[in-house]
């Protein structure tokens, strides 16, 4: 209930980034801004008892102008320490991901996709780092709906240009 309660403020906090609501999948949300154009897939992550600096989220983007499709991104809930890694796990298979602050993304399209893959085949995913005060964290997703969500932002911006 409190993870739709938190999606729901997702969406009505970002009028102005998302003009467009395409639907809630579940625990996943589906927005458009055309005039970018952009779509994307958005979840917050788990609830958690840790301290967070951010509220954590993972989306899955689309930018047609930039012939960009299923970029994964993710805010994590702490800033990472210098160097440190950041491991993103679903079901058996781990990504070294790459980023700085408190963002993290896919190393490559290639990384990307095997991402995307993995978001469709397994419950749920957790990312793991340090943060700056070397402190170890987690942040973890439902991926209930993520795969309805990123095929409608995919959809959402198929005809804009």
């Amino acid at each position: 209930m409190r993870k739709t309660i938190a999606l729901a403020l997702i969406c009505l906090a970002t009028p102005l980034a998302a003009k467009d609501s395409l639907g809630v999948f579940s625990d996943w949300g589906a927005f458009r801004d055309p005039s970018v154009p952009r779509c994307y897939a958005i979840a917050v992550a788990t609830d958690s008892k840790a301290k967070r600096e951010f509220d954590p989220f993972a989306s899955v983007g689309t930018w047609p102008r930039r012939q960009l499709r299923g970029q994964v991104h993710f805010r994590l809930s702490r800033q990472i320490a210098d160097k440190a890694a950041v491991t993103l796990i679903l079901g058996r298979k781990s990504f070294r991901l790459t980023g700085g602050g408190a963002d993290a993304w896919a190393q490559d399209r290639t990384m990307d996709a095997a991402i995307l893959a993995g978001m469709r085949s397994t419950p749920r995913m957790t990312i793991r780092s340090t943060d700056r005060s070397g402190r170890r964290f987690t942040d973890t997703y439902s991926l209930a709906g993520a795969a309805s969500a990123i095929d409608a932002a995919t959809l959402g911006c198929a005809r804009l240009k």
